[in-house]
């Protein structure tokens, strides 16, 4: 059938110039200048120049212009490699997937020293706010028990606001369990204050222990993050406005705290540790953390999420779907595609 379309199109009925939209997304498209190039431009070349056809390809600046465009029959093909889903299929025609992929996660955290982890974490606001909700918890326990002791144990709990500091260190005291013995409730309105301090502080001291550990010690996001409950528990995720990834952050109920205009502007920002972990397409991030020499400042783990058969698309009855699906599934079948992978260090997954 493809052998009986093509010479139709030389035959005095020209196709007209198709309007071809692309999103910069390296490997698949590559914007140097004005010039375009990529595994999905290389590919598209090869199908619109078997089959005689011309074509301008118009920018965009995310996938969800694509995918606007195409509905209102702005332009006639998305090139992208857009991720196949039911959505966009009750809206647009979808070919034959031509490459399958995943969502990927990279981090900036996951080669940090012992050192440098406890030192930020340290000094990072969680960790204040945790030492201030203790010492508030000790402040109001040793407060109750001042007021209580303080017209009949006048000695070890003097009166006016010396005695705040009185009763803030027998509260301490008992916590940590030093025990030094100076200072004792004698009431016994007191006491069942202090036996009620004594096992709270307990409970208290042995969450705020493993609190601290947890805060201080985090180190390697590549060993925290092995499923998508430990990704609903990561904070300071990032993500690409319009892509596969923000659509699946959303369908999990995990928000993004920062959105970028590209991909590589979400890596630089990751690199510089202004955001902890990236979630995009697994074969994009791996490519540009090549390209962008991001070695040890990036770091892609080895997890995937939601796998992704990507196509080109057209509007929804499109007639050039007849001859480009073809042509497309004949191109990924030659021996030539391999070789183009391998170009652009890409595999099928």
């Amino acid at each position: 059938m493809i052998l009986a379309l093509i010479p139709i199109f030389g035959q005095g009925q020209e196709l007209e110039k198709l309007k071809v939209g692309v999103v910069h997304e390296p490997p698949f498209v590559i914007k140097d200048g004005e010039a375009y190039t990529g595994l999905s431009v290389d590919l598209w070349n090869s199908i619109a120049n078997e089959a005689g056809v011309s074509y301008e390809l118009i920018a965009f600046n995310d996938h969800l212009g694509l995918i606007r465009a195409l509905d209102f029959e702005e332009i006639d093909v998305s090139i992208n490699p857009l991720h196949v889903n039911e959505m966009r299929l009750t809206l647009l025609e979808a070919t034959q997937p031509f490459y399958v992929s995943f969502l990927g996660v990279a981090t900036s955290q996951a080669k940090q020293s012992q050192v440098r982890v406890f030192l930020q974490n340290f000094f990072s606001l969680q960790f204040l706010r945790l030492i201030l909700l203790l010492v508030l918890t000790i402040f109001f326990f040793g407060t109750i028990l001042w007021l209580v002791e303080r017209k009949h144990n006048r000695r070890q709990f003097r009166p006016n606001l010396i005695g705040l500091f009185d009763g803030f260190w027998w509260s301490a005291v008992t916590m940590t369990t030093v025990g030094y013995g100076d200072k004792a409730p004698k009431t016994k309105l007191g006491r069942a204050i202090a036996m009620f301090w004594m096992f709270t502080a307990i409970i208290i001291i042995s969450a705020f222990t493993a609190t601290v550990a947890s805060t201080l010690t985090v180190n390697s996001l590549s060993r925290n993050i092995e499923d998508l409950q430990d990704l609903r528990n990561t904070r300071n995720i990032a993500s690409v406005h319009g892509s596969s990834s923000e659509a699946f952050l959303k369908q999990n109920e995990i928000k993004p705290t920062a959105m970028f205009e590209n991909v590589e502007n979400a890596l630089t920002s990751l690199a510089a540790r202004k955001t902890e972990v990236l979630v995009y397409d697994k074969t994009v991030l791996d490519y540009l953390i090549g390209k962008m020499q991001l070695e040890g400042k990036a770091v892609l783990l080895p997890i995937s999420f939601n796998q992704q058969y990507n196509s080109f698309f057209l509007s929804k009855g499109s007639k050039h779907m007849e001859w480009i699906n073809p042509l497309l599934v004949r191109k990924i079948n030659q021996k030539s595609w391999q070789e183009l992978l391998q170009e652009y260090n890409l595999h099928i997954e």
